[in-house]
């Protein structure tokens, strides 16, 4: 679709090995690019999920063109087990989930979920919930600043939530240039030339969203629905996503994770199938496509596979 790049399309192809009259699932339609190079493929059903109404209304071309094989679902990608048993479906061949704010998103001012554009301060991905303004508006500084540390890693968190507080005295913050502003006011650019802005975006995106709660909940989902010789492809594009989803396959495929205060029983069901790495190591993007486009620079692939256990045979 024009203006979406889908990010390690071929990589994703390669470890999601769609085949053809198979089951699988797109979680994060998004642009639907990953769904149009699925179905492809030959895929004989394809499940869309994406909680953000103009992804879903962007999609019916795709199933118009593919009429009985793609069913778009309007929802939360961390409610894909519910979502799809509620309409029968209890097994798929493969599940691609692409972490990344959709292109659409990014680049319309009035999501507010970029400051290259001036817009609304809003950042949620549906049309539900407190916005990223309610945020920066409502939270007590403390908790802001909590906030920016633990899912932007921002450093200077503390010195960026007091300098929110007292603007936000002075009059509501309500536009993302206006916060861009404040924060380019008390951090100073670094060498990385990355905007000194970025990392509390993201930090508010991620709260606003649930995006960690949501991953988890997905990751759990698809393990209980993946058949035997399934895959699970999962695209990430910042640390904190891409540790939950490492920390997630280490699990499934049955080697010792490491502690964690927030996931202190294990992110994996106790009852879930055991898997294999198909990825030792992250897969990263090459030159070429980093060159054309920028916003693959980050993107990490990790992909494992369902084994089948000694009664269900040979996976297909």
């Amino acid at each position: 679709m024009s203006g979406h790049l889908p990010v390690m399309l071929a990589e994703v192809l390669e470890m999601l090995a769609p085949r053809p009259g198979a089951a699988c699932l797109d979680g994060t339609f998004g642009g639907g690019g990953y769904s149009g190079a699925i179905l492809e493929r030959g895929v004989g059903t394809l499940w869309a999920i994406d909680r953000d109404p103009a992804a879903i209304a962007r999609g019916a071309s795709l199933a118009a063109r593919h009429p009985g094989r793609l069913h778009l679902i309007e929802g939360c990608f961390g409610d894909l087990a519910e979502l799809l048993r509620d309409r029968g479906v209890d097994r798929l061949d493969g599940v691609v989930l692409d972490l990344g704010v959709s292109s659409f998103q990014l680049d319309d001012p009035d999501r507010g979920f970029s400051f290259r554009g001036d817009g609304p301060l809003d950042m949620r991905m549906g049309r539900q919930g407190p916005t990223a303004a309610d945020l920066v508006n409502r939270l007590p500084e403390q908790e802001l600043a909590d906030t920016l540390f633990q899912f932007g890693e921002e450093r200077l968190s503390r010195r960026i939530a007091r300098a929110i507080v007292a603007a936000r005295a002075e009059t509501p913050i309500e536009t993302t240039a206006r916060l861009a502003a404040i924060i380019r006011g008390v951090v100073p650019p670094d060498r990385s030339g990355i905007d000194p802005a970025t990392r509390s975006f993201q930090a508010l995106r991620i709260r606003v969203n649930d995006e960690l709660g949501e991953i988890t909940r997905a990751l759990a989902g698809a393990a209980t629905l993946l058949a035997p010789g399934g895959r699970l492809v999962v695209v990430s594009f910042h640390s904190l996503e891409d540790r939950l989803v490492k920390r997630f396959m280490t699990e499934a495929a049955g080697r010792a994770p490491a502690p964690s205060r927030h996931h202190p029983g294990g992110l994996v069901p106790r009852d879930a199938a055991r898997f294999r790495l198909l990825t030792p190591r992250a897969l990263r993007p090459g030159e070429s496509e980093t060159t054309a486009n920028p916003r693959a620079r980050s993107a990490r692939l990790r992909a494992i596979e369902r084994v089948a256990s000694a009664t269900e045979g040979v996976a297909a």
